[in-house]
């Protein structure tokens, strides 16, 4: 997880099934009391890559963004079981 300001982002799948997010992010932090005010403003550009599972499905990833919070939903193929039949065992 990660937070970043609204529209602050963007995600491809690269080939191998790597999901690359970048964007850049600010920050303001103020403070102040009866004497004096302080204000830092701090920004920086931001990468990350993730491996995605062999299952992913690339067509229905999703992504969204709610207060600062990045959210990204990768839905999975389900792994078919293997049929398991029981046979008798005489003697």
């Amino acid at each position: 997880m990660f937070q970043a300001e609204e529209g602050g982002g963007e995600g491809e799948v690269e080939e191998g099934n790597v999901l690359q997010i970048s964007g850049e992010r600010t920050r303001e932090k103020e403070e102040k009391n009866d004497t004096w005010h302080r204000v830092e403003r701090s920004s920086g550009k931001f990468l990350r890559r993730f491996r995605l599972p062999e299952n992913a499905k690339m067509d229905q990833i999703k992504a969204s963004m709610e207060n600062g919070v990045l959210t990204v939903t990768v839905p999975k193929e389900e792994v078919k079981k293997p049929e398991v039949k029981a046979i008798q065992i005489s003697g």
